[in-house]
């Protein structure tokens, strides 16, 4: 006989899972009887948070949905936290949980791992929330949640089994695959939008992270417009070195100047979130007056007004608006010249503390061509999310924008390095920060993650400690003593160094990735 938790397994198979993350408990130890047999490689965090931020960070890298497998109760609410900041970044993520048997439930009758209502909390959370009641509903839940990851604005998806469900027969069941994609773009709003970028002489794109896959029609509109392109944080990496490309947030004034210039701003993917727009909180982004908004989601396209609204993948709405333009040449060539001036002035915006902070970043690049560098919130990611150019689409992200989850670094760098296992995978973390899931160094060595941990040691929370002083608070609660991190990354039996400042960071970053295994690296800073 088969049950319902081997059937899972098998579906999930046919859906192209791979890999899934999670911490086997007493209420899902049916659904380890179908994976025990099956191609899914399991990884074990050391915390459900990593397996959330795990799945995540796989996600991110290798554009697969990530799975995670968690225990009802506190496993399922340790994993909110990395389900909240999947959601901010529309991040597409699969959790399935165990629940206590049916007849128990919403009884208080205090079973273990019990909640009043565990689906109702979820459902707060995640895109939605189903309970299986009968193996019958496997195959059509697994579609809906598949379909929503390719065709809308992705985001987690929860799946709840009781126990006494796992273990019920499902012969026969079979998957149901549906291949959804993603609304076409309306051809009235593209033929609209195509007269606005004609009558254009100084357009402009913003590209968020809606637009990290679509980095080569993207580059021919910004080419055939003569528009500069603006990258929010997770829109980094596209156009490298490109003489159009501002990677640059659109919190500095040089950037809000830019866009105020235009007369036609396409925004690509973006949510136009204050984080990424006013990251300083001054409230002094304006939104553009002439604007076409492409998005997947209808229900982000109807938070902000636009000119022209286009429902679509970005990359396709981006190709059906390069044919209806045609091959009329830019309307300017002065774009290259603004988008110059305005990378220049953002520079001369940041403090020397900052520059000196993005050098280091830039060293990572540099030494590590083409590598994926997740971060956590710390100086230096603070400070290149302001202005850094990646060279790799779809590889600079971080938990220092939107849901802001302190700890997301480490874990989500072992997903990525699993997704991606030939790109050199950095995490760039801070002391404090990396203290949140600083037991995940023992998921990395199972998992044989290569992944380079680069600790940015200051002796606790410097962004918080100068935020008190900058309004006359005095400083409390934000100097936690670091340990020795070379000592603790040597008790797992992972190699590790410590440099000071940035001098050898190069060298120690390639000694790191020459053993192709996990490495701590702590740089301590005043």
């Amino acid at each position: 006989m088969t049950t319902v938790g081997e059937a899972l397994i098998t579906l999930l198979e046919a859906h192209d899972v791979d890999t899934v993350f999670g911490i086997p408990g007493v209420h899902t130890v049916e659904l380890y009887r179908g994976l025990a047999r099956s191609k899914i490689r399991h990884v074990t965090p050391r915390h459900e948070q990593g397996a959330g931020f795990m799945a995540d960070g796989y996600a991110r890298a290798g554009g697969k949905p990530g799975v995670a497998f968690v225990i009802t109760g506190p496993g399922l609410t340790n994993t909110i936290t990395a389900m909240g900041q999947a959601r901010a970044d529309s991040v597409p993520m699969l959790v399935i949980s165990g629940v206590n048997a049916t007849p128990t439930l919403g009884k208080g009758l205090g079973h273990l791992h019990e909640l009043p209502d565990q689906r109702g909390m979820m459902e707060k959370v995640a895109l939605f929330s189903h309970r299986i009641a009968d193996a019958d509903e496997l195959p059509g839940v697994l579609a809906r949640a598949f379909a929503l990851f390719s065709s809308s604005r992705p985001g987690p998806v929860h799946i709840e089994i009781p126990t006494d469900v796992m273990v019920k027969p499902a012969d026969g069941i079979a998957a149901l695959l549906r291949n959804v994609a993603p609304p076409e773009p309306e051809a009235a709003a593209i033929a609209e939008a195509a007269r606005l970028c004609a009558a254009a002489r100084l357009p402009l794109i913003l590209a968020g992270g809606g637009a990290k896959r679509a980095e080569a029609p993207l580059q021919r509109l910004a080419e055939r417009l003569g528009a500069p392109v603006v990258q929010t944080t997770n829109a980094r990496g596209l156009l490298h070195r490109h003489p159009l490309g501002v990677p640059a947030s659109p919190s500095l004034k040089a950037v809000r100047a830019l866009i105020a210039d235009a007369d036609l701003v396409i925004a690509a993917g973006t949510e136009f979130g204050p984080t990424d727009y006013d990251g300083y909180g001054d409230g002094g982004f304006v939104p553009p007056i002439n604007l076409i908004r492409i998005d997947i989601g209808a229900d982000q396209l109807a938070r902000h007004p636009a000119t022209v609204s286009i429902q679509a993948d970005c990359g396709e709405a981006i190709e059906a608006l390069l044919a209806a333009i045609g091959g009329v040449a830019a309307a300017s060539d002065a774009g290259e010249g603004r988008a110059a001036a305005a990378r220049q002035a953002a520079l001369a915006e940041l403090s020397p503390h900052f520059a000196a902070q993005i050098s280091a970043v830039e060293v990572i690049r540099d030494a590590l061509p083409g590598s994926i560098i997740v971060g956590d919130s710390t100086q230096p990611i603070y400070a290149a999310n302001l202005y850094y150019d990646h060279d790799r689409p779809g590889g600079w992200f971080n938990a220092a924008t939107g849901f802001g989850a302190l700890g997301y670094g480490p874990p989500a760098a072992i997903g990525a390095a699993l997704a991606v296992p030939d790109a050199p995978v950095v995490c760039l973390t801070g002391d404090g920060g990396f203290q949140f899931t600083l037991p995940e160094l023992g998921a990395a060595l199972d998992a044989a993650a290569p992944v380079i941990f680069i600790v940015w040691n200051n002796r606790g929370y410097r962004e918080i400690e100068t935020s008190m002083l900058d309004v006359g608070v005095e400083p409390v609660g934000v100097s936690p003593a670091p340990p020795d991190f070379c000592k603790l990354g040597e008790a797992y039996g992972i190699a590790a160094e410590r440099i000071v400042g940035i001098d050898d960071l190069a060298d120690a970053l390639k000694r790191a990735r020459a053993t192709r295994l996990p490495y701590v690296i702590e740089l301590t800073v005043e």
